[in-house]
């Protein structure tokens, strides 16, 4: 019996913003809960045009959106709950256990600060986002990244963040209280990435734009690095520990690689994958140790299977969601259990219905979905310098048959509105929807602002019906 790996788009929302960070809750019972971060420039309104003007900088502006997901909603799964305006918001990630009794959301912004949310539940099963303590890290800068300690080991809680002006902060989290515990200059330019080792906390590992990888043990203090890595050939932006697997780290790079390390030998690493585009994120899977998704910028987003990577040159990709319109930047698992059969409109498998009658279901449904998504529109702006330098492509460049057409000013329909007839092929193909595999996933992409919900699935194909 062969598998075969398909994706089904569940909801495409406008985040109005452009949207760079999404993370699902990792806390039990909050699984359903996904926020996601944006980033807009915004033009200072004018309040004169005498020759004495100063001219104001651009405000890096942001919104912060929190969003439950009910499967049971079929064409509109994800309901927005509340949106927040804040600083333009650079990275966001959930504590892995909750501290006082709540889930919490830590945010970087375009300021320079680090600020903590409860997330407080209330009234008709809902649930709300309030800010409880925020720490300046660094004077006139943007905090570009943040990760806490909790990936593994749950005390002490702390958090590593990285800055626009190459420099690590170390911050304690006691409670309501934030507490900067260590700084230092880590990276010559901007350092995008900071991460712990989840199975041993006192070990940080670094990126930046310098294009070195490095690590850093804090008990051996920071004057110097513990090792340094230039395997990478551009900006290094992604990196995370393997939560399931110790000693394995991956590492992404606007040289469009993700490699794969072993803590314990990093002169080479284990794995090296090309996946033609600049990798901003990589995410391990909450709970299967082989499986990594990455944000490839102008390539979308690619499933890795790591297993065995020891032992190759290049870790397999196992699917490729290509139907964002814009860079991507933001990637999240989630946690959820979905049900494994179709939640869109399906073309259900049954002999009593005729081929006309499963043609009549599949019509309705892309027709509804068709007009759920006709109200979005593809915008593309020029975010902040800092993002600039690696933004080339035109409009058209980034448009696919599956996706649409792209026009400007005009509608770009989800990729959802194909849903229904996806069915009705799988159907024909004989796919056996009680034995396949569900994933749950989130994803955003920058200039067409633009957040995706979608399944992937490793299905298995038995014999034609």
């Amino acid at each position: 019996m062969d598998t075969r790996c398909t994706s089904r788009t569940l909801q495409v929302v406008d985040t109005e913003y452009s949207a760079d960070a999404v993370e699902w809750c990792p806390i039990d019972k909050f699984h359903n809960v996904l926020t996601c971060g944006t980033y807009q420039l915004k033009n200072p309104e004018e309040k004169g045009s005498g020759d004495s003007e100063i001219n104001e900088p651009q405000l890096r502006q942001g919104r912060l959106y929190l969003y439950c997901f009910q499967q049971k909603q079929l064409y509109s799964p994800l309901t927005e709950v509340q949106r927040i305006e804040m600083p333009a918001i650079l990275d966001l990630k959930w504590c892995h256990v909750p501290i006082a009794g709540y889930p919490v959301l830590g945010i970087v912004n375009a300021e320079g600060s680090l600020e903590l949310c409860n997330l407080t539940p209330c009234e008709k099963n809902s649930c709300l986002l309030e800010s409880v303590c925020s720490v300046k890290l660094w004077p006139e800068c943007l905090a570009l990244s943040l990760d806490w300690s909790t990936g593994r080991q749950h005390e002490p809680v702390k958090i590593i963040s990285s800055d626009s002006k190459g420099c690590l902060s170390l911050v304690s989290v006691d409670s309501c209280r934030l507490d900067v515990v260590s700084q230092w200059k880590a990276h010559d330019f901007e350092a995008w990435i900071a991460a712990f080792n989840y199975w041993n906390t006192d070990v940080v590992y670094s990126g930046g734009d310098d294009s070195k990888l490095k690590v850093w043990d804090m008990r051996m203090g920071t004057n110097r690095p513990l090792f340094t890595s230039t395997r990478h050939s551009m900006g290094v932006c992604s990196i995370q520990s393997n939560p399931h697997k110790q000693h394995i780290l991956a590492t992404g790079s606007y040289d469009e690689h993700v490699l794969i390390w072993d803590s314990r030998q990093m002169k080479q690493p284990l794995a090296d994958t090309h996946v033609q585009g600049g990798v901003w994120r990589v995410k391990w899977h909450p709970s299967q140790e082989n499986l990594l998704l990455a944000a490839c910028m102008h390539n979308g987003y690619h499933i890795l299977d790591c297993e065995g990577a020891q032992g190759q040159e290049k870790c397999p990709i196992l699917y490729s969601y290509i139907l964002h319109n814009s860079l991507a930047y933001g990637a999240d698992w989630s946690r959820l259990s979905v049900d494994t059969l179709p939640t869109t409109k399906p073309c259900p498998v049954s002999s009593s219905l005729s081929e006309t009658q499963r043609k009549k279901e599949c019509k309705q449904g892309t027709k509804e979905a068709e007009i759920k998504f006709r109200h979005l529109k593809i915008q593309y702006e020029s975010p902040t310098g800092l993002f600039d330098m690696v933004v080339e492509d035109e409009v058209d460049d980034y448009g696919t048959e599956v996706s649409g057409s792209l026009q400007a000013g005009g509608a770009s329909h989800s990729p959802n509105v194909n849903c229904a007839i996806t069915e009705q092929q799988n159907y024909k193909a004989g796919i056996d929807w009680t034995k396949n595999k569900g994933d749950l996933l989130a994803t955003c992409s920058f200039y067409d602002h633009v957040l995706h919900v979608w399944k992937w699935e490793r299905n298995n194909i038995v014999s034609s019906i």
